[in-house]
């Protein structure tokens, strides 16, 4: 089956106003950059966003941040993006915060048909607040649903027009797990090549996961540079 799709815009055409999206990426490595630009393009309002990181201002998720599209957000790492904060201070945003493991391991759970799970992460902390909590072998558990989403956008750095997808790197943090975890699975490659030409034993993301590809090239930004003073 030929899943290629020709433009990110025409990959994203069926995402409408207030549908769940995971998007991909640890930091901005391995972010689906392009799919989320075509996002933007279209102006759909009042999504829910599952993602590791909210990008950064001007760039990725910031984008969305900026069109007014993101009615909610679950996460865990925010540190970068002022407008953000100004939105969750202000009350503009709804936003959960989870630790970084908790919230792979429920996209996880999602992706396997799991719909829930126990972890002593965040026990006596605003963490448990409202969850229910356990006790097994004398240590205290609490109970963290699993996460779907009705879209996944995701970045790889090669895939077949079959969908089998190979990461490079840190871009096999999230990604993989979201493209298990969503109803529809969008993936954005560097570089498309045709069914057979990737090694079965190289396949990390199987293409029974994925609906659509699309090839666009990455910025390839460095997130903080830090270097030497000249001497």
């Amino acid at each position: 089956m030929n899943k290629q799709i020709d433009t990110a815009s025409d990959a994203v055409a069926d995402i409408a106003d207030g549908a769940t999206v995971m998007l991909g990426g640890f930091g901005l490595c391995g972010i689906p950059e392009n799919l989320i630009a075509a996002l933007v393009r279209r102006g759909v309002k009042g999504l829910h966003t599952i993602s590791n990181n909210m990008g950064v201002d001007g760039f990725g998720m910031g984008l969305l941040l900026e069109g007014g599209m993101i009615a909610s957000h679950i996460g865990s790492y925010v540190g970068e993006n002022k407008l953000l904060e100004k939105l969750v201070l202000e009350g503009g945003l709804r936003i959960t915060l989870i630790p970084q493991g908790t919230l792979a391991e429920r996209i996880r759970a999602g992706g396997a048909g799991i719909p829930a799970f126990y972890t002593p992460a965040g026990v006596g902390t605003v963490v448990a607040e409202g969850k229910e909590i356990r006790e097994f072998d004398g240590r205290r558990y609490l109970l963290e649903r699993a996460l779907t989403a009705d879209f996944a956008l995701i970045k790889a750095w090669k895939g077949d027009r079959a969908g089998n997808l190979i990461y490079r790197k840190t871009a096999r943090n999230f990604n993989p797990m979201m493209a298990a975890a969503a109803r529809v699975t969008i993936a954005e490659v560097e570089e498309i090549v045709a069914p057979g030409e990737i090694d079965p034993d190289h396949v990390m993301t199987p293409g029974i996961y994925v609906n659509r590809v699309v090839e666009a090239r990455p910025e390839k930004r460095i997130e903080r540079r830090t270097v030497r003073r000249a001497e």
